[in-house]
């Protein structure tokens, strides 16, 4: 545990003394995000480059301290080596591109091949794959092929939805943070110490980010931060749901672990469920970049950009709560449609105060 807490602190540490050097550089050299398009909502130049300093800090902590001479942890730390060493590659790939769009701009489709290229390195080389859904469904392996194709589709979601959040100061940081943390928490339950570390490093870059992200942010983390956080994230969530149940003590036995797989990346995904379904509805592509986010509904009630990522950090942690009560649920599925439940339910609020506030103004004018 100490060591944890030495690793969440190492990011922490090195994101909040260096983002205000890169904040300069960035401005220097104009590697700045201008309110040039209608869809954008900050009404000045911020840099864009934030992802760099997450990336870094993350990867200093978890490297800094991932071979600690614990007898109670050395099988699973050189365990998962091979695994680290996947993620670094692939990782360095996702940020490169990142960086890329962050700069110059990257087409979507060149985007997407690079999601679909990590996915297939992760999943063939890594076998980091979804192999069961724990009796959801009544289903619990899925065949090998079935295996593949769900587990790429799974990364190129999660990644994506990470990217689409990122349009509200603090919220795909403050999310990835809360993520995190409920992941990192999960595995230490589960005295998984390599991905506990991985975890709260992340978590450590996120809140020291936060400082300079949240509203009014002072620097974006750009596509090169959150495409890092979703792979990040989506590694742990799949680690997670594949941990072995015999390791686990009873009460983490009955907690679903897809369903609080899903519960930590709920709004995320309920937001890109959301968009793509009605780009779909309309006949556009489901790439385009729009107004029409959750936290775009939010904003639109007159709501301030903190207020907005409040409401929803607190939408998160409900969930989670929620899916750490579903222990009560003997029959997994009941499990997944309350915690389904909670976020349609979070949705139908959020467009019903959005017709208000609209009917409102339609009737002062």
């Amino acid at each position: 545990m100490e060591a944890l807490i030495l690793v969440f602190f190492t990011s922490f540490i090195v994101v909040l003394y260096s983002t205000p050097s890169l904040i300069k550089v960035a401005v220097l050299k104009r590697l700045i995000d201008a309110p040039s398009e209608e869809r954008k909502i900050h009404k000045r130049s911020i840099p864009t480059i934030g992802g760099i300093i997450i990336y870094a800090g993350t990867l200093f902590a978890f490297t800094l301290w991932f071979n600690i001479e614990d007898g109670a942890y050395y099988d699973k730390i050189l365990h998962s080596i091979t695994e680290f060493k996947l993620i670094i590659a692939t990782s360095l790939i996702l940020f490169f591109v990142g960086v890329k769009d962050d700069i110059i701009g990257t087409a979507p489709v060149k985007k997407l091949f690079a999601h679909i290229v990590v996915a297939l390195i992760l999943v063939l080389m890594g076998d980091i794959r979804i192999t069961g859904l724990h009796n959801i469904f009544g289903v619990t392996e899925i065949p090998y092929w079935g295996s593949v194709f769900i587990s790429i589709f799974t990364y190129v979601v999660v990644v994506n939805a990470f990217n689409l959040i990122d349009g509200v100061d603090g919220l795909a940081a403050g999310v990835g943070f809360l993520s995190s943390c409920a992941f990192g928490t999960w595995f230490v339950f589960a005295n998984e110490f390599g991905y506990a570390a991985l975890s709260f490093a992340l978590a450590g870059a996120l809140a020291g980010f936060l400082i300079f992200n949240f509203s009014p942010a002072k620097i974006f983390m750009g596509d090169s931060g959150s495409l890092i956080i979703g792979m990040f994230i989506c590694v742990m969530a799949i680690r997670m749901i594949e941990y072995p149940i015999d390791k686990l003590d009873d009460f983490w036995v009955r907690v679903n672990k897809p369903v609080f797989a899903i519960s930590a990346l709920v709004y995320p995904l309920l937001d890109t469920l959301r968009v793509f379904i009605i780009r779909a509805v309309k006949g556009q592509s489901p790439f385009n970049a729009d107004r029409n986010h959750i936290h775009h509904k939010l904003l639109d009630c007159n709501y301030s950009h903190a207020k907005t990522v409040v409401i929803i950090y607190v939408f998160t942690l409900i969930t989670i709560s929620t899916s750490v009560l579903t222990y009560f649920f003997t029959v997994p599925t009941y499990s997944l449609l309350t915690v389904a439940a909670s976020g349609g339910l979070f949705l139908l609020i959020v467009i019903n105060l959005n017709k208000r506030k609209t009917r409102d103004k339609a009737a002062t004018s």
